[in-house]
């Protein structure tokens, strides 16, 4: 059963603890280590989160729609998510569209793009196993 109330809030969920987590790397984390040990934070702490999400998601909307409800989950969650991001970056540092966009440039190591992935990915993963459950 696709469930977009469920959708959203379990995206409000994740974009607020990534926000959250984006606010404790910059002001705490970032004096101490180096920016992109920092980016590599930002990643690798929403992660486990993000895969609960999607396994909470999965669960609630088990069902013969189950693909259509992951694909809404996939879609929502890194697109808004990014968005959540940017106005956090753009309201918090003034952060430029350019400089926000380097966050993307995996070729010299910005982990970024896996996190947009794995919101991309999980919902649709989390959606399958649980559909073979059944």
């Amino acid at each position: 059963m696709i469930r977009p109330g469920l959708t959203f809030l379990l995206w409000f969920a994740i974009a607020a603890f990534v926000v959250l987590n984006d606010l404790v790397g910059d002001t705490w984390i970032a004096a101490t280590l180096s920016v992109r040990t920092v980016e590599w934070y930002k990643v690798l702490v929403p992660a486990p989160y993000v895969v609960m999400m999607a396994i909470i998601h999965a669960r609630r909307t088990r069902g013969p729609n189950w693909f259509e409800a992951a694909l809404l989950a996939a879609l929502l969650w890194p697109t808004s998510t990014v968005l959540v991001d940017f106005l956090y970056a753009r309201v918090t540092y003034d952060e430029d569209p350019a400089s926000f966009l380097d966050r993307f440039a995996f070729w010299w190591g910005a982990p970024y793009l896996l996190l947009v992935l794995l919101l991309f990915a999980a919902p649709l993963l989390a959606g399958k196993v649980f559909a073979r459950r059944r």
